[in-house]
């Protein structure tokens, strides 16, 4: 198994996963749509294992790797979401912007070593790494539904649940995002000898965090729900410069971050 198969897998697997965001919307179709995310996922996280089985190693290198995770995680969180709250618009959003990270994966594969550098050969380096990949589906889940919210606000009595799926999405995104910077934290002094050093990838996961803190005190603090709903899209922004962007920074070429 390498990756010239993910074709075979990503395909079928964003067919099940537009057809059951298409189908969620209709009462006699709603199991079908359970039926058909359920084997997405399934087919995608068969690739997964497959790969991971077959290179030796956790494929968590690169960042076509980490956008493999982040698709998988992202279907998921949207499909045990809609499961716990009924959101239809979710599971299909999730679905769709899962699509688009595997598209991204199709059309523009990057090179993906079997080996790993002696840094990453870590027992911090799967928890790590998947922890953070899973706090940006939950985070990216909640983005979503801020953006759904910005559009309903003032529309309806449904305003205050879609605000309770929000502030859960975030409270478990948050949580995991700062357990993945501890472990980050732990693994960094063993392997280079310091907890932090403000690297540019530390720099911007640290103005990240402090964005998502503040939509949570917002929230806490019954503030403007108008501007806390805002909030999340511009966390969510910074929260890709930090896993994506900052790469492409001149002053993050000599990072012990970019692989």
């Amino acid at each position: 198994m390498n990756w010239n198969s993910f074709l075979w897998f990503a395909v079928p697997a964003v067919i099940l996963w537009l057809a059951a965001g298409a189908t969620v919307y209709s009462a006699k179709w709603k199991k079908l749509a359970d039926i058909l995310m359920t084997a997405g996922i399934a087919l995608f996280a068969a690739f997964i294992v497959l790969l991971w089985i077959s290179s030796g190693r956790p494929p968590l290198r690169t960042m076509g790797e980490t956008r493999l995770w982040y698709s998988f995680f992202l279907a998921t969180v949207g499909f045990v979401t809609y499961k716990r709250w009924g959101y239809g618009w979710l599971l299909s959003y999730s679905a769709v912007v899962a699509t688009m990270f595997v598209m991204v994966n199709l059309l523009k594969p990057e090179i993906h070593s079997r080996n790993l550098m002696p840094a990453l050969q870590s027992i911090w380096f799967v928890p790590h790494v998947t922890v953070y990949i899973l706090s940006y589906a939950l985070l990216g889940a909640a983005t979503i539904a801020s953006l759904v919210q910005v559009c309903r606000m003032g529309k309806g009595p449904g305003e205050r649940n879609i605000f309770d799926l929000m502030d859960n999405l975030v409270y478990a995104g948050f949580g995991l995002l700062m357990l993945g910077m501890l472990m980050g934290a732990v693994w960094a002094k063993q392997a280079w000898g310091h907890y932090w050093t403000w690297d540019p990838k530390e720099t911007w996961a640290f103005v990240t965090s402090a964005a998502y803190l503040v939509y949570i005190h917002m929230r806490l603090r019954k503030g403007n729900k108008v501007f806390a709903a805002w909030i999340l899209p511009v966390a969510f922004v910074l929260l890709m410069i930090t896993w994506i962007g900052v790469n492409y920074l001149p002053a993050a070429q000599g990072s012990v971050h970019v692989y």
